[in-house]
């Protein structure tokens, strides 16, 4: 029980943390996360990206995936089903989002099902931090474990975070999947082991 408690304190910190960045701080960081993505090897090689709409102060998303749909790779968005799994759909340019479940912009596309993340060949997560076994912390829904624990062993798993997101340690529970990289504005992509 311990875990979950320190999970939430540091959580509601990082959270606030973020929340205090100016807007142009956050534009400013979005823009070489966007660039290590588009010129990783991996995610220049794939041919099925699975990511997601950033939402509220989280790096922003929003010109990576017009960058990948612009050229030509398919990229899949979750929709958040009701009991907290995501199903996954088409992402056909900004004017396919639509307000979906907790304020988040999902596909209008027909839906894939929950293991249509498993054909992906690189897999985008969000995290809040995530510390240098890649143990990743989210917001705490459990939505992500469970779609990665759908995602085989070879695929480039990465999470997106500010500077100063990557930590040493991050508690852990058994349901915790990590993640194979971080991508930040001043590291770059950066593999984890």
């Amino acid at each position: 029980m311990q875990d979950i408690v320190s999970k939430t304190d540091l959580r509601a910190e990082l959270l606030g943390r973020r929340a205090a960045m100016p807007p142009e701080a956050r534009a400013a960081a979005a823009r070489p996360i966007r660039d290590a993505l588009l010129t990783a090897p991996e995610v220049e090689m794939a041919g099925t990206i699975a990511a997601y709409v950033s939402i509220g102060d989280e790096p922003d998303t929003r010109s990576l995936l017009f960058a990948l749909w612009k050229r030509g790779t398919y990229v899949l968005l979750p929709r958040l089903l009701p009991d907290g799994d995501l199903d996954w759909a088409s992402y056909e340019g900004p004017d396919s989002l639509v307000p979906g479940a907790r304020g988040c912009l999902e596909p209008s596309e027909p839906p894939r099902g929950p293991g249509a993340v498993a054909g992906a060949d690189v897999v985008l997560a969000p995290a809040v931090a995530v510390d240098r076994t890649g143990v990743r912390l989210g917001r705490g829904g459990g939505s992500y474990d469970r779609a990665l624990a759908r995602v085989g062993p070879a695929i480039l798993t990465v999470a997106l975070l500010y500077d100063g997101e990557l930590v040493q340690t991050l508690p852990t529970e058994p349901h915790d999947q990590r993640v194979r990289a971080v991508v930040t504005p001043s590291k770059g992509l950066v593999r984890l082991g």
